[in-house]
């Protein structure tokens, strides 16, 4: 499914928080938005979702207008793993990934049999089946992270947003989340995510959009859209981009204070 947005303008009542934001990813894609903090990743993503209305452009599913979808049919079509949940009674982390079901259930309907095993094979999936009965409240900000990504794999949704699925999880579990995601791209799904990574840019992504200060800086492939004079100017920092002898590609952050005050130096801009 290919979710789009185009000149699109986010934000909230009196606050614009970006415009002119044209992205596109379909089946197959795995689509990174990296920025820094304030660049607008996670308001693109909840208008993406409808969660607060476009304040300008649009944005489509499948080609219709999401503003004429019902949320039932968003549900249906997306799944959205957000960055934090603080559910306010203490379920079991089976219980919560069994509400990514809910999209697919009638009104008064009660989760079946089918439901629950898609539910518990989302979570053998991430390799937390163990955690089924737990409380989902005294999880680990890391193993949390993981039951909403299991709850929108439950879900079963030809796309997925994932708002920085990757930043509780320790080195391990960050690699066991990047591999399913290239595994559902693989399998046809359309997943658009945020991270501070660009490794993880490099690694998985078949596309990236850089944003600063609400608007698209870059975008396209990896190796098009991360240059060093992109990374360096977006973040303020002297940012090499390597490519390794195995091939894949890395990016090293310089933590010398020689760059930063060249940039900075007004004397130096003269030279």
């Amino acid at each position: 499914m290919t979710v789009e947005t185009r000149d699109l303008a986010i934000g909230y009542p009196g606050r614009e928080v970006g415009s002119g934001i044209t992205l596109a990813a379909g089946p197959g894609a795995v689509l990174f938005l990296l920025g820094p903090n304030g660049s607008g990743k996670t308001t693109l993503f909840r208008t993406q979702l409808g969660l607060i209305p476009a304040r300008g452009g649009q944005v489509l599913l499948e080609g219709r207008p999401l503003d004429r979808l019902s949320r039932a049919e968003v549900a249906q079509r997306v799944a959205y793993v957000p960055q934090a949940h603080a559910p306010p009674f203490a379920w079991s982390a089976f219980e919560v990934v069994l509400m990514g079901r809910t999209a697919r259930l009638g009104l008064f309907s009660q989760p079946g049999e089918a439901d629950r095993e898609a539910a518990r094979a989302a979570l053998e999936r991430l390799r937390i089946g163990d955690l089924a009965e737990a409380d989902y409240t005294r999880l680990s900000g890391g193993q949390r992270q993981l039951v909403l990504v299991a709850r929108a794999l439950a879900q079963e949704t030809p796309a997925l947003i994932m708002d920085e699925p990757t930043a509780s999880l320790d080195f391990g579990n960050q690699a066991l989340v990047l591999r399913e995601i290239a595994g559902l791209a693989a399998d046809g799904l359309t997943v658009i995510l945020s991270t501070h990574d660009p490794d993880h840019a490099f690694a998985v992504g078949t596309d990236v959009a850089l944003l600063h200060e609400g608007r698209v800086k870059a975008t396209g492939p990896p190796a098009a859209a991360l240059t060093e004079e992109a990374l360096s100017a977006v973040y303020g920092v002297d940012v090499r981009v390597e490519r390794l002898a195995d091939g894949r590609t890395v990016c090293v952050p310089s933590l010398s204070r020689q760059g930063e005050s060249q940039r900075t130096d007004p004397a130096s801009d003269r030279s």
